[in-house]
């Protein structure tokens, strides 16, 4: 039975699609099957992965307005071990459409549940806000991965996004756990990034991946390519940091 991960960050710019796309990668780099659920409208995940955005017939969207069923959107062997679940702006429109909804926090849950069984690891990248759509990946999800940039304003929403979380444990979705937190955007050269990772190492109570993401020039150029860092440019330090994450989360 596959792990599901969430990855969430109600800020923008922390590196979340990023940290999505390269983990789901790398992991099915190490021979693990991996499946890809974009659930951002703006689709930078499957296109970060290779897709046309404008090519795809069935995505996330007709999943949800039950257009579809799971296997019909799933573009198989996207990259070796992977598989994506794509999406494209018109899923911006779900939230409308799911208003009076019944068990609307359930809809992708009860899809990927259906093919779970066929992967290790069920990789969610969620948009960058707390909305139907987030709610959705982490009733779906296990747990949940925060990357976190190191940036002064890096704490800030920090609490928001754990207090949702627990909502979520609460009353949905009571096995969700906290997978950990993962720094992005480090910049060895600056005391700043030393003393964000220090701060919420101090401040929050989490576990906290030994794998820090650097800047890093070549995870930047990447997903204009298409390509996730490990085929990029499988030398560069994003792809060794990548690689490095990618172990942690498979030993946990």
């Amino acid at each position: 039975m596959g792990r599901i991960i969430a990855i969430a960050n109600q800020k923008g710019g922390v590196g979340k699609t990023t940290t999505a796309i390269n983990l789901s990668a790398c992991l099915a780099e190490k021979g693990k099957k991996v499946l890809a659920v974009d659930m951002d409208p703006q689709g930078n995940m499957t296109s970060g992965l290779g897709l046309d955005k404008d090519e795809i017939e069935k995505t996330v969207y007709d999943l949800i307005i039950g257009e579809a069923d799971i296997e019909e959107v799933i573009c198989k062997d996207a990259l070796d071990n992977l598989d994506i679940l794509p999406t494209g702006i018109d899923l911006s429109a779900a939230e409308i459409e799911l208003i009076g909804v019944e068990n609307k926090e359930y809809i992708i849950r009860d899809e990927v549940h259906k093919v779970r069984d066929d992967y290790d690891f069920i990789i969610i990248d969620c948009p960058p806000s707390l909305n139907t759509l987030t709610i959705n990946a982490m009733t779906t999800a296990d747990s949940v991965i925060v990357p976190i940039q190191c940036e002064y304003y890096a704490l800030e929403g920090l609490s928001q996004l754990m207090h949702t979380i627990e909502l979520v444990k609460e009353r949905l979705n009571p096995s969700l756990e906290m997978e950990g937190i993962v720094f992005t955007m480090y910049d060895g050269r600056t005391n700043l990034s030393l003393q964000v990772v220090e701060n919420v190492k101090d401040n929050i109570k989490q576990n906290i991946y030994k794998s820090i993401i650097p800047r890093n020039i070549r995870l930047a150029e990447a997903p204009s390519y298409g390509m996730p860092i490990n085929l990029y440019d499988e030398k560069s330090a994003g792809a060794e940091h990548y690689r490095m994450l990618a172990d942690e989360v498979i030993h946990k």
